[in-house]
């Protein structure tokens, strides 16, 4: 990890560092660059530790709980002991955020805007650096570059999910996406403005689809295929934006292609539940899911426990609202994946022991689930419902529906809305609800243990996004606030 601070400068515009902190320093740091990045091994190290940070930037607790928080499948825990014991509160990574009052100056995502686009910094160093390799071939540099491009890609595809509007916000897409950044700041500094949201989109998909053209069969680094961008999971980040984009024909190809070419398929119904339950691997129709990292001792200092874990004695912050535990029949396997606990409440100011539901997806050393199979086959169901193909919709998603054991679709009356809830009940807690709803333009209604001011929200509602933190608005006079902030 020490490499990796030498290519972990300063980053363009969204440092915590000031311009003539950065001007004071980038020399002696330009040596240490040179030497890193100029042979396979040194772009390698850099490689390793930029997936380190990605993993740890999308399973950091603001992005990880956020869509499924916002959205209502969350609700908080009570205080397991001290002079708060059984008081119920947002945790304070989150808690303006949750409540739609996240501030500028106080901005609880500032880590992760300064992180995301340090990310992005440290992708445009190894891509930069490529080109001049002498002990790789160019197969190789190929690959690392097609790894570097999605992880460029998919980092500024979350920054526009926190800090833009939906795609459809506007005709055209003509409203304020993200600066998108396609060079280091070793290239100089720059004062860049926000593209639109159209703009935004093609260029995540200009880098998305240069990746897919570089790609080998073999992944840069070692370790299990899911843990890296390859062409598989590319292809799912692409369906996934072509979905958000509302690009139906491409979105449902896509998909497509990923369900009929990727070698993965399902898990089934007798191996769902367990596979699940199952530690430190994930499920085998996983797509990708950046490993946790481990000490010399295989030891795991953080996972996704750490917000929905459950033990027996020990517990985290965030459990299922009942939103949407009604939501599953009976019958249905996916019931079978929560934990109820009864835990010491204050209720009415009495201690009194109440139910909560502890998710199974993220128990032991999960990570964070960034694209699975079963999300191809809602994604090319809606597609293809958006392309007036509801009979291929309405197959779509009783194969999910199905798998679950739950009661199938017989009609496709009201088609949309039942793939809506699909993907709530299928999806839930990995990273979905709250961007489905606000690109199908509806609003959020939080019931079940909602202790917000602002528990139900009608679409559109500018707090739909979070403000840019005011550092970086003061150091870029051209970088433009998000309004209301």
């Amino acid at each position: 990890m020490k490499y990796l601070k030498y290519i972990t400068i300063a980053v363009l515009l969204f440092s915590v560092q000031s311009c003539s902190d950065f001007l004071e320093q980038e020399p002696g740091l330009q040596t240490s660059i040179d030497e890193l990045l100029q042979n396979k091994k040194g772009v390698l190290t850099a490689l390793n530790g930029l997936y380190r940070d990605v993993e740890a930037n999308t399973r950091g607790e603001r992005f990880a709980v956020y869509a499924d928080m916002q959205g209502g499948n969350i609700k908080f825990t009570p205080a397991s002991a001290g002079n708060s014991k059984g008081q119920i509160t947002a945790a304070p990574n989150v808690r303006a955020v949750y409540s739609f009052e996240d501030l500028s100056e106080t901005s609880n995502f500032k880590l992760f805007y300064d992180e995301s686009y340090d990310i992005i910094n440290q992708a445009n160093l190894i891509l930069e650096y490529i080109p001049s390799l002498r002990d790789a071939t160019d197969v190789e540099k190929n690959q690392i570059k097609a790894e570097a491009l999605a992880i460029r890609a998919y980092t500024h595809f979350l920054l526009s999910l926190v800090y833009s509007q939906n795609y459809g916000y506007t005709p055209n897409a003509s409203h304020l996406g993200i600066v998108y950044n396609t060079e280091s700041i070793k290239s100089g500094l720059k004062y860049p403005a926000r593209k639109t949201a159209a703009e935004t989109y093609s260029l995540i998909i200009a880098d998305l689809k240069t990746a897919l053209d570089n790609y080998s069969s073999n992944a840069a680094l070692a370790g299990p295929s899911y843990s890296f961008f390859n062409k598989n999971n590319t292809k799912a980040l692409l369906a996934r934006v072509y979905l958000y984009k509302k690009d139906w024909a491409n979105a449902y190809e896509t998909a497509n292609d990923v369900i009929a070419n990727s070698g993965i398929t399902l898990v089934s119904s007798s191996n769902l539940i367990a596979q699940w339950s199952q530690a430190d691997i994930p499920l085998s129709e996983t797509l990708l899911e950046f490993s946790i990292p481990k000490d010399a001792e295989g030891s795991v200092s953080s996972s996704m426990s750490s917000y929905f874990g459950y033990d027996g004695s020990n517990y985290a912050a965030y459990v299922a609202s009942n939103d949407l535990i009604n939501l599953y029949e009976n019958s249905d396997l996916r019931k079978q994946l929560f934990i109820t606990a009864s835990l010491p409440t204050l209720i009415n100011g009495v201690l009194t022991g109440a139910n909560y539901n502890f998710t199974k997806k993220f128990q032991d050393n999960a990570g964070y689930v960034a694209f699975r199979l079963s999300e191809m086959y809602l994604i090319r169901a809606e597609a293809a419902l958006e392309n007036n193909r509801s009979d291929l919709a309405f197959a779509d998603i009783n194969t999910i529906r199905s798998r679950a054991n739950a009661s199938l679709l017989t009609n496709t009356t009201n088609l949309k809305e039942a793939l809506l809830l699909e993907r709530r009940k299928e999806l839930c807690f990995e990273g979905q609800l709250f961007f489905d709803l606000t690109r199908n333009q509806k609003g959020i209604t939080r019931n079940d243990g909602c202790i917000s001011n602002n528990c139900s929200i009608e679409y559109p509602s500018l707090k739909f996004v979070l403000p840019i933190p005011i550092f970086n608005i003061n150091l870029n006079e051209n970088l433009q606030q998000n309004e209301s902030y």
